[in-house]
């Protein structure tokens, strides 16, 4: 679970690629709650902006697992 102690460690191991799907919804899921989506490289808010687009996760940030399950 991303937090505010070990978030640097999660942009991290996603700018290497190293987080799996579930992580990276998690990153960015604390990334939007937090507004840091906004504040980061233009990249971050892309994304957090495609995530929401796709009812991946909400604005608020919580992670939309109903969608993601039914997918899978």
């Amino acid at each position: 679970m991303v937090n505010s102690k070990n978030m640097i460690d999660y942009i991290m191991d996603y700018e290497c690629g190293t987080l799996n799907d579930k992580q990276t919804l998690e990153l960015f899921s604390h990334l939007i709650k937090t507004g840091m989506c906004w504040n980061l490289q233009g990249h971050y808010g892309r994304t957090g902006e495609n995530l929401i687009d796709g009812e991946i996760i909400f604005r608020d940030g919580t992670i939309n697992w109903d969608l993601i399950n039914e997918r899978i």
